[in-house]
């Protein structure tokens, strides 16, 4: 059995590591072309890279097996190994002059002129014939990709109550062991045995007491539960975390690509013109805006590329081109290497856009389409997306033209702040509040015309803050994002469910507060509370501004809105009964930062009714998962890995919704693109827990009831045969073990959760009562055998099978060969009986199905062992076959004690079924387990209407007396802050009031 569970882990271990070597192999050793002193290129291999080196990146692409920053050239590069985000991005090459040229290399502010490590080079852009060059900056380990690969090596200890409960159990075992290790021994010197015997014995009670297959059992049930969740299509890099995804009572949803579409659809324009805006326009394509800049803008402000003569890039700039009807050209190969100058990407609308104004124009209706070209737009110099800056922009020039353009977009508080003040619309704040409470995505446009005497050349050396200031604001662009349809369901799932959902966005907070009113995270009838906190400024302390928004009558449009008002709610505390106060906090990256620094003693009372974070950073979704685990939330992270890969990692359960089948970025990757993944995996990680607890409490039955045996036996100077070990071994608990397991999950999410460790009341008085059961029907078996009128000391002459009892004499004493190991005689054969049938019993009582697996009839395997063995069992025992009692070394009985066998056997099992079911589950679990944990929740006072109820009422209160179980504090913090929170008359703070961090108390001032 030993080398069974070993063989097992190792298996298991050398397959991940296998995994992650073929992962890594795939990039680490490569040849590379490497620039050398005097322009000499020569091949190394990569594992021969030092920081430093420069490298030179192929046309065709290439997979980077180091960190490289980029001197020369522009790449195509998808970073879905890193991120799970399969949208390929753009990399340009570092400045070469300005402010930010000026400044020293960081990884962290330069990402986007860094290619890392395992991500894949789609194309490469040279200029004139010169190569696209990169700096090697790190290689092995201290790539991103080697500290990911670290991180898998030697991950994060899962701190699972499971995994230190069952240590205390093996300990308590241990203990147990010792005990009888003391008995063997003494017993042992009393009978002057063998001190070889008594070594032996002594370490076989070691080894009987604490059971080697535990680790391979217990390993059993996590990879079937880890294949169920493949053939869903959910990839697990972590099985350990399989048990804890069935204590997830906290999950985190991103927000564009996990609760609403990937991909956003364009719902309107609004453009501006002397400084007011114009009706909004649900075609951008529209012949009258062809030739304006806000078009052009569209045409040209974004990351697109054409990879194998496919438009690729940011799904919302595919989006805001495809809606313009515009198309794109890039330069060949060959264009890039004949001319000097730059060849830039090209824009141009199709023949039918040109507008028919032009088209009816007496001087041009001779005109070739050709002579149309002056529509042609370059884009001359890029300025990539910051996330930091929150916009970006770009470089072009009309063909025909003598001066430039520069065309911005980006977040539209931002964009208005670049922009001239009396070209902005004095209903712009109005409007954008009008859109974003409507859950639209709303995108600013704006452009300036450049100086004419501006070169190519000297474009290209520009920094970014010098073209985008002093620009004109052209309009809003009005995008749609959808939410999935999967999504309402789930969320609704999960909340019967009792699991606790909350959103993490980095999009605007009436945009998201809104999507989680549609999706059900915020139902109709409840508040929402912002909390607007701002840093010190001018001698002026940090504060946090309390916003309640309205919940009226939802107004819908297109079935998808909903309308927000930000105007504070009238709110009477005391009018509004307990149970009907339901509030959400939302909070904004920036009021987050400030409160955690400034106010860190509310920061738990705000996140355990926080349901809405918004314009949250990479870092603040992993600090917000790091606050709800200090409250001990078991939190689950689901996102599209875009940005949440620090978050994925560092949650209980992290789930991606990529495509890739084995993603680093975190523990759990699903194909499939929605969260119907999420209760797919609760469901499965019950399952899988329950069936830890399962085998565990098996396995630990096995070994103390071999125990007993054993040591009943030691008594009589006898022991069990090997072939009775193997066969209990290897036919019995290996098979059972192993099958036992193989229960799939129940169908749908119930409301409470398994229980997470091993040291509680339920699971110990069942472990108990089995364990108080098998000894007293062993000791009865052991003690009635030797009072039987047939009974003696065995010999191999004895025949009690087919000698009366009353021709039997206890005088008989026949010479025979003496047994040194005493093995054949009736203690023991009945003792094999009884405890045979026990392990059979025990299993089927342990492997339980609903709320958490399906009923074990359904697991066909385990049933089938059971019927199988107990047929084999109940066979021998009544109609005995010599071979096989020959190989067991049992011997043979009278007829009239293998019945009565039969009916100790039935008894037992009997009797372990009722203290189970009856008792425990019905009895104990529903009038003090239960009642015990409704005290981690506020429920209403029991009433006592009825009889029935009355009773029910007293018998709880009588059997929790009973079993010393008075009403104790709940044991997890979030449960103990929200009784506090219950008894505060001023918490929530009341509307429009201000926290001050002067205050230790946190108190509210008067109301604005």
């Amino acid at each position: 059995m030993s080398v069974i569970s070993i063989a097992t882990s190792l298996y298991t271990i050398k397959k991940q590591y296998v995994m992650l070597h073929d992962m890594v192999a795939t990039h680490s050793v490569v040849r590379v072309s490497v620039c050398r002193g005097n322009k000499d290129i020569e091949q190394a291999m990569s594992t021969d890279l030092v920081p430093g080196d420069v490298i030179i990146i192929p046309a065709n692409g290439m997979i980077m097996p180091c960190d490289a920053v980029l001197i020369c050239g522009t790449c195509i590069i998808n970073e879905s190994m890193l991120t799970g985000e399969s949208v390929p991005v753009t990399k340009t090459s570092l400045p070469s002059s300005g402010e930010e040229a000026a400044l020293s290399y960081n990884i962290e502010e330069h990402k986007r002129h860094t290619l890392f490590c395992g991500t894949r080079v789609i194309q490469t852009r040279f200029y004139a014939g010169e190569l696209v060059k990169a700096v090697v900056v790190r290689t092995g380990f201290s790539t991103e990709k080697g500290q990911l690969v670290r991180s898998i090596l030697y991950p994060k200890p899962t701190d699972f109550k499971l995994y230190r409960d069952a240590y205390l159990f093996l300990l308590c075992l241990v203990g147990v062991a010792g005990i009888g290790f003391l008995y063997t021994i003494v017993l042992s010197i009393m009978n002057k045995v063998p001190a070889k015997t008594i070594i032996t014995e002594s370490l076989d009670i070691i080894t009987i007491t604490v059971p080697p297959a535990l680790p391979a059992a217990m390993t059993a049930g996590i990879v079937y539960a880890q294949r169920r969740l493949k053939r869903v299509g959910i990839f697990c890099i972590s099985p350990q975390r399989i048990n804890m995804c069935g204590q997830l009572n906290l999950v985190c949803f991103d927000k564009t690509g996990t609760l609403t579409e990937d991909g956003l659809d364009l719902w309107g324009v609004q453009t501006a013109e002397d400084g007011s805006f114009s009706p909004p326009e649900a075609d951008a394509a529209k012949g009258s805006l062809v030739n304006s800049a806000f078009v052009a803008c569209m045409a040209t402000c974004h990351s697109l590329t054409k990879i194998e003569g496919e438009l690729s890039g940011d799904p919302l700039d595919l989006k805001m081109f495809n809606a313009t009807g515009w198309i794109l050209e890039e330069p060949t190969e060959e264009e890039t290497a004949l001319h000097n100058p730059i060849m830039p990407t090209v824009v141009r609308p199709p023949k039918h856009s040109v507008p028919e104004a032009s088209l009816k124009n007496p001087l041009t209706q001779n005109m070739e389409l050709s002579e149309f070209s002056s529509f042609e737009i370059g884009i001359v110099r890029q300025f990539p997306f910051s996330s930091t800056l929150q916009r970006m922009s770009v470089v072009v020039r009309r063909l025909g033209e003598k001066h430039m353009n520069a065309f911005l977009k980006g977040a539209p508080e931002v964009v208005a702040s670049l922009c001239k003040q009396h070209t902005v619309p004095q209903s712009f704040p109005e409007t954008l509040e009008s859109y974003t409470r409507q859950g639209f995505r709303v995108i600013a446009l704006a452009h300036r015309q450049l100086e004419a005497k501006l070169s190519w050349h000297k474009v290209q050396s520009l920094s970014r803050d010098l073209i985008e200031t002093n620009m004109e604001f052209l309009g809003l662009i009005i995008m749609q994002n959808k939410i999935k349809e999967e999504t309402a369901g789930v969320l609704r799932e999960l909340r019967q469910a009792n699991i606790r959902t909350l959103m993490v966005t980095g999009d605007n907070m009436l945009t998201a507060i809104s999507v989680a009113r549609e999706c059900g995270m915020v139902r109709a009838h409840e508040t929402v509370i912002i909390a607007d906190a701002a840093p010190p400024k001018d001698f002026h302390l940090a504060s946090i501004t309390w916003h309640y928004t309205e919940t009226p009558a939802p107004t819908t449009r297109d079935n998808q809105t909903v309308e927000i008002n930000l105007q504070d709610a009238v709110y009477d505390k005391e009018k509004v009964p307990q149970q009907e106060q339901r509030y959400h906090f939302a909070v904004t990256g920036r009021a987050f930062a400030v409160i955690t620094e400034h106010f860190p003693q509310l920061v738990q009372k705000l996140v355990l009714r926080a349901t809405v974070f918004a314009r949250m950073a990479p870092d603040q979704k992993t600090q917000l998962v790091e606050v709800l685990q200090s409250i001990d939330y078991t939190v689950g992270m689901c996102g599209d890995g875009a940005n949440d890969c620090g978050a994925l990692k560092r949650a209980h359960s992290g789930i991606s919704l990529s495509e890739l089948e084995a993603s680093v970025a975190s523990p759990f990757t699903s194909s499939t693109p929605n969260i119907s993944c999420v209760p797919n995996l609760i469901r499965e990680g019950r399952a899988a827990l329950v069936t830890s607890f399962c085998v565990f409490k098996f396995m630990a039955l096995y070994s103390i009831i071999q125990y007993l045996s054993v040591t009943l036996l030691y008594s009589i100077l006898s022991n069990l045969g090997d072939f009775q070990f193997l066969f209990i071994d290897i036919a019995i608990i290996l098979i059972i073990a192993f099958t036992m397991s193989l229960n799939p999950a129940w169908k749908e999410l119930v409301w409470q959760r398994p229980p997470s460790s091993l040291i509680s009341g339920p699971l110990l008085f069942s472990v108990l009562t089995q364990i108080l059961t098998s000894l007293v029907f062993q000791v009865l078996a052991f003690l009635l055998v030797q009072q039987q009128s047939w009974y003696e000391t065995w010999t191999p002459q004895s025949d009690a099978c087919n000698v009366s009892r009353s021709s039997l004499s206890y005088s008989l004493n026949v010479t025979s060969p003496h047994d040194h190991k005493n093995i054949r005689n009736y203690e023991n054969t009945t003792l094999f009986y009884v405890s045979s049938f026990q392990y059979l019993a025990v299993a089927i009582i342990f492997s339980k199905g609903k709320p958490f697996r399906q009923p074990s009839y359904k697991n066909w395997p385990f049933m089938l062992s059971c019927i199988g063995l107990y047929t084999f069992l109940l066979l021998i025992m009544l109609y005995p076959v010599p071979a096989i009692d020959s190989f067991l070394e049992i011997v043979c009985v009278p007829p009239d004690w293998r019945v009565t066998l039969a009916i100790i056997v039935i008894v037992n099992a009997a009797v372990s079924f009722m203290l189970e079911i009856l008792i425990l589950d019905i009895i104990l679990r529903t009038l003090v387990f239960r009642c015990n944990q409704g005290l981690n929740r506020p429920t209403e006072p029991p009433s006592a209407d009825t009889l029935q109820e009355a009773n029910d009422h007293w018998g709880s209160s009588f059997l929790s007396w009973l079993f010393c179980r008075r009403s104790k504090p709940p044991r997890v913090r979030y449960m103990h802050l929200a009784l506090e929170l219950q008894d505060d008359a001023d918490w929530p703070p009341r509307p429009s009031t201000v926290t001050y961090a002067s205050d230790p108390q946190s108190r509210t001032s008067a109301p604005l």
